[in-house]
């Protein structure tokens, strides 16, 4: 991006930034759902999931639980999106020398900062549930890139959605599937306890390979090929998306 695009998505940045900051529920609600799924697992169901290792539950279960934060969180990013298109905002973007990119990568910078906020919530109240890792600081920003990665690749799905979608309810509803996926994936049970057909999809899913490089990281333990599949599978879907969803815009500003 050039200096003038750079400049320009800083300014449109902050100011939805501040939007989020007038109206900080979005952010908790976000966490929300994930932290009551801490909290049923952990202390209601947990007792009764073998996942074969010697690992409390909350360890386990807890980068699944972080994937579904961000699949919480980029619903708004549709939204407000949406909302920005209905109130003509997008109008009068293009009347002033804006550069066209950077209204979108606005919405896209103010999801990823408001995804990590809900994330490091969920990780305050997994510590205080009991989660524990002996993970090294740059472990640690491993880990934080994988969710970057992932929160981006999301993201630019739900600009898709936000640009395509004929209501406010049909924006933010893209974004159930993607909440609902790791629950079909290694992030609550091992994949092995699951019937032949639902086995193989979970197996060969993205989420998957996502959780199960950020379990290892956490307990310090070779991520072995699972690493290169999360990285392809989360780069792949962030160009495909990238650019479906720059084709969109620029039907929608033609």
């Amino acid at each position: 991006m050039s200096t003038h695009v750079l400049g320009d998505t800083r300014v449109l940045t902050g100011r939805s930034l501040r939007h989020i900051l007038r109206s900080p529920d979005t952010i908790i609600t976000t966490a929300v759902t994930p932290i009551a799924l801490m909290l049923l697992f952990v202390y209601v169901l947990g007792g009764a999931i073998n996942t074969g290792s010697d690992e409390s539950y909350i360890n386990y279960m807890l980068p699944g639980i972080l994937l579904i934060t961000i699949a919480s969180g980029i619903a708004y990013t549709a939204y407000r999106l949406f909302l920005d298109m209905q109130g003509g905002i997008f109008e009068r973007f293009q009347s002033m020398p804006i550069a066209r990119s950077s209204v979108l990568w606005a919405h896209v910078l103010t999801s990823l900062v408001a995804n990590l906020v809900s994330v490091a919530i969920v990780v305050g109240v997994a510590l205080l549930m009991g989660f524990r890792t002996g993970a090294s600081v740059g472990t640690w920003l491993a880990i934080a890139g994988i969710l970057v990665l992932f929160t981006l690749a999301l993201t630019w799905l739900a600009v898709i959605a936000g640009l395509s979608a004929k209501t406010v309810d049909g924006a933010s509803a893209f974004s159930y599937p993607l909440i609902f996926l790791p629950f079909i994936s290694s992030a609550f049970v091992p994949t092995a306890t699951m019937p032949g057909p639902v086995a193989w999809f979970a197996e060969n899913q993205p989420v998957t390979s996502i959780v199960n490089s950020i379990r290892a990281l956490f307990a310090q333990q070779p991520v072995g090929s699972d690493i290169w599949i999360a990285l392809a599978w989360c780069f792949g879907i962030l160009v495909l998306a990238f650019a479906f969803a720059m084709t969109a815009y620029r039907r929608k500003i033609a």
